[in-house]
């Protein structure tokens, strides 16, 4: 009979947690508890959604289905004190149904705009690509610009504004794949992949899961993640440091299987989120070693290959870049 190995150890959260620690420091801590206590055993994907979120960018979670893609998404929408909503991508969803309407009041003999579930402070879109490319581009308008416009007027959104979308890259049936311009407002796609053995005991016998998320409670407010969100743009980057974020972009551009390299916005995205990846580790600055961890979830999906490809493809030509890019 063979001996069942014991359940590999948690991480160890972020640090410092302690009272006194910059805001986003204890944000992310806080988060990475949270969120380790419903996904079991993916730590490096958890920080780099937590990475995302303090960037202020918008995360897309592409996987198969039952890994766990709505589990983080719900459980980071939970760990947040702000307004959820929750969109399910289908392909009779219209742009109105995501963005809101004019309504005409009779009593009052006005219109009326009634907004949709876009005004919140985290939104999950599952399944976005069942939704069809009107709805989808209806969407751009409000990651881009944080806000919406409809029958001529314009209607800022909440701060912060999150979106976090699920979408299952292997099922093409009845789906509609998101466009460049569309993907490249997601900050970062990341996959989570199968837990491991001892991960998925956990979760048999109860430990964590979609069966933990009632128990999942905020630990942070809309104004808090807001403000840390602010202090996270501002956090030290030195001068080489952003040059070799340059360097990444231009290998990219300049790589033989590469038709479209990275753009100045994937380059600007890459510094946040590299930003929000050194909070998460607890440092009051920007290292090399926190660009490349967030390069190829940031970067591979802006890419456009001359022989076409998918995301594994495109995350196997930034593994290229990265290997090539001097490290200063």
């Amino acid at each position: 009979m063979h001996a069942v190995p014991s359940p590999a150890p948690e991480p160890a959260p972020p640090q410092p947690l302690r009272q006194g620690a910059p805001l986003g420091s204890r944000v992310a801590g806080d988060l990475f508890t949270n969120l380790s206590s419903v996904l079991r055993g993916k730590p490096d994907q958890i920080r780099l959604a937590i990475s995302v979120l303090l960037s202020g960018g918008h995360l897309l979670i592409e996987d198969v289905p039952g890994v766990g893609k709505t589990v983080l998404a719900k459980s980071m929408a939970a760990s947040v004190g702000g307004s959820f909503r929750r969109v399910q991508g289908t392909p009779d969803l219209l742009p109105a149904d995501v963005t809101g309407v004019s309504v005409y009041t009779r009593s009052t003999e006005k219109w009326q705009f009634r907004p949709g579930p876009l005004f919140a402070n985290v939104v999950l879109f599952d399944e976005i690509n069942r939704a069809t490319p009107r709805t989808q581009a209806a969407m751009l308008e409000a990651m881009a610009e944080r806000q919406v416009s409809v029958d001529g007027a314009t209607y800022r959104l909440p701060k912060p504004f999150f979106v976090v979308a699920t979408q299952n890259p292997f099922e093409h049936a009845g789906t509609f794949p998101l466009v460049e311009g569309q993907l490249d407002r997601f900050a970062a796609i990341i996959e989570l992949g199968l837990p491991g053995r001892s991960s998925e005991r956990e979760i048999l016998l109860g430990q964590g899961g979609a069966a933990h998320l009632p128990a999942v409670e905020a630990v942070v407010t809309a104004s808090e993640l807001d403000e840390a969100i602010q202090q996270v743009a501002t956090l030290h980057c030195d001068h080489a440091v952003a040059d070799y974020v340059l360097d990444v972009a231009e290998g990219t551009r300049n790589h033989p299987e590469v038709t479209l390299g990275a753009s100045p916005r994937a380059s600007l995205a890459l510094l946040a989120v590299a930003r929000g990846h050194a909070v998460v580790r607890g440092s009051r600055y920007v290292s090399p070693d926190d660009v490349k961890a967030v390069a190829g979830p940031v970067m591979a999906h802006r890419l456009i290959l001359s022989g076409g490809g998918d995301l594994r493809a495109n995350r196997a030509v930034m593994d290229e870049v990265l290997a090539t890019v001097r490290v200063p």
